[in-house]
């Protein structure tokens, strides 16, 4: 069994639906914003697959929840927020050129929301079939996590409708991930006249990063990056006071609860100073068997598609440590994601939908 042909008037259909969504701005951290693409996504659902798709407040923004009834068998699975401040869309508007669909959020994954759900509706029948379309996906999950992981249990399968990796690429394997924020408390002083009555929370801060760059292992795929910093209040005031965010990716469990406890072990250099971590690698490495089946059945509806084990995080990794079995990356083909550049290749859409109607409906019948 191999994928039917794409119809150009799919792949149109599907364009004007992404326009919608590009067209209704959606940052992480903004709920009134979250709240109306919400709706968007929720009217989207509804015109195409019929039903009544349930949008669920939250503090963090609002989510949405569709069933095609009957016994749950897969969970579609997905997010409408994106990194992109309100008014990226009057600087780079949704535009369709030379084979590519550009605009905030096209790859991640707005696009990929759309080609699951034209993939959904071309079903005759949706029994069984249920889409969460999360609203802090981008931001850690946390007020959508018990949600998507109790329905992941209940469906028994996930398909994650992030973006493709490159070439087109199945994502059977992800690394976990985490964010820790170290935190220095010095004391201040004058910079000029006694500075050594103070306790330069700077100093001790570049101590700490040199300390939290050793914990990588790259042969173990253990990335622990030092990324954002800030200290200080003037240039003739001793600084009392430092932060530090590392980004974290680990490849196994062992390697998660190394890194974890080595942050937990710092202490500081420079005496009178404190250090006080928060944080943690909170979304689970997800491996390359959750998606074994499910992986080998795309492989028979696309033959050749390639699966690649990736450093970035989805909601995948929480459906995947529970046991769930899981495959991502079935969203748009393209690149890009969080960047200016972010593009969805056009050609690839109908195919893609495609692949996700062979999906459900070899998982309902199997």
């Amino acid at each position: 069994m191999t994928l039917r042909d794409a119809l150009p008037v799919r792949t149109d259909a599907m364009l004007d639906d992404l326009r919608t969504l590009v067209e209704t701005e959606s940052p992480s951290r903004d709920p009134e914003a979250l709240a109306t693409s919400a709706r968007a996504v929720a009217a989207l659902v509804e015109s195409r697959l019929g039903g009544r798709a349930t949008v669920i407040a939250n503090e963090g923004g609002s989510h949405v929840h569709w069933s095609g009834g009957g016994d749950p068998k897969v969970l579609l699975l997905g997010h409408h927020d994106t990194v992109f401040p309100l008014g990226t869309l009057a600087r780079r508007p949704f535009a369709v050129r030379d084979g590519r669909a550009t605009g905030p959020g096209v790859f991640d994954m707005l696009g990929g929301l759309v080609q699951g759900v034209h993939g959904l509706a071309a079903l005759d029948d949706l029994s069984g079939v249920e889409l969460l379309v999360t609203a802090d996906e981008e931001v850690g999950s946390r007020s959508s996590r018990a949600l998507l992981e109790e329905r992941a249990l209940a469906c028994g399968a996930v398909l994650v409708l992030e973006g493709a990796a490159d070439g087109g690429g199945l994502k059977t394997a992800r690394k976990g991930c985490g964010t820790f924020t170290v935190t220095i408390t010095g004391r201040a002083a004058h910079a000029g006249l006694e500075p050594e009555t103070g306790v330069n929370a700077l100093v001790e801060a570049a101590h700490q990063v040199l300390a939290i760059a050793a914990f990588g292992r790259p042969e173990a795929g253990t990335t622990v990056v030092p990324s954002v910093a800030a200290a200080g209040t003037a240039s003739n005031v001793v600084p009392a006071q430092a932060t530090v965010a590392v980004d974290v990716r680990v490849e196994t469990a062992e390697e998660k609860e190394r890194v974890e406890a080595a942050f937990a072990g710092l202490t500081p250099y420079l005496e009178g100073a404190l250090v006080e971590v928060r944080g943690a690698v909170d979304r689970p490495p997800m491996p390359e068997s959750a998606a074994t089946g499910l992986f080998a059945l795309a492989r028979t509806l696309l033959p050749g598609v390639e699966g690649r084990a990736v450093g970035g995080g989805s909601d995948g990794n929480f459906t995947a440590a529970l046991g769930v079995p899981t495959l991502d990356g079935l969203g748009a083909v393209g690149g890009g994601a969080h960047a200016d550049h972010e593009y969805l290749l056009v050609d690839a859409m109908a195919e893609r939908a495609d692949l996700v109607t062979g999906l459900v409906r070899a998982i309902r019948n199997g």
